[in-house]
Order: C-alpha cells, then structure tokens, then sequence
C-alpha cells in the first residue's frame, strides 16, 4: 500500500520535475537499494538491475531529444529501486523474525 502510494506521489510530481532531477531521484534510489543489500536478495538483486537498466536507456533517450520518454523511464527507474530497496529490507527482517523463532525455541528447550 505504502509503495502504491509513494509510486502515485513519484508520478504526480514527475510531471512537474526537470529531467536532471529526476536523474539524480533515480540515482539516489539505486543508491539507496544497494545500501539496503539488494544486490544480495535475488528478487530485489532482479528489481535493482532492471532499475540501472531504466536509468541507462533514460540517458540514451534523453541524449536523442526524447524528453518525455525519458522522464518516463527515470520514473520506472525510481519506481524498481524503491521496490528493490523494499524487497531487501522484507528479505532482512524475515531473516531476523526467524532468528527470533530460534531463539525462542532454543530457549523453550533449556527450559524443559
């Protein structure tokens, strides 16, 4: 639901952003879905390249006169980083619930 509304926000405001920044809106998303370990969830490692991809085909359009198209692709770009961003930080915190669980079966079993 919070991304669905973030995506909205993104595409409401893309209309009025200039092509620089939401180069640098892009850049900063991959940036941040790298720090969040993306590269190391495959789903969000998948979301991640396809946004650098985006990012990339967004500079060729724009260097060909395709504003708008590339305005366009900065806008999906953004969009796959923030779910790769997503996606590794659910990977991360399902990783910690389970540690929890042993944890608390571990403790269970010293108890008996």
């Amino acid at each position: 639901m919070l991304f669905a509304v973030a995506v909205t926000a993104t595409t409401i405001m893309g209309g009025c952003a200039s092509a620089p920044l939401r180069m640098e809106a892009s850049t900063a998303g991959i940036r941040t879905a790298e720090e969040a370990g993306a590269a190391k969830v495959p789903q969000a490692s998948l979301y991640l390249q396809l946004a650098r991809e985006e990012q990339e085909a967004a500079k060729k359009l724009a260097a060909n006169g395709n504003k708008e198209e590339a305005a366009s692709m900065l806008l999906r770009a953004e969009s796959d980083a923030e779910l790769a961003m997503v996606l590794s930080h659910e990977d991360a915190e399902r990783a910690e619930a389970q540690a929890a669980l042993e944890r608390l079966r571990q403790l269970r079993h010293d108890n008996l």
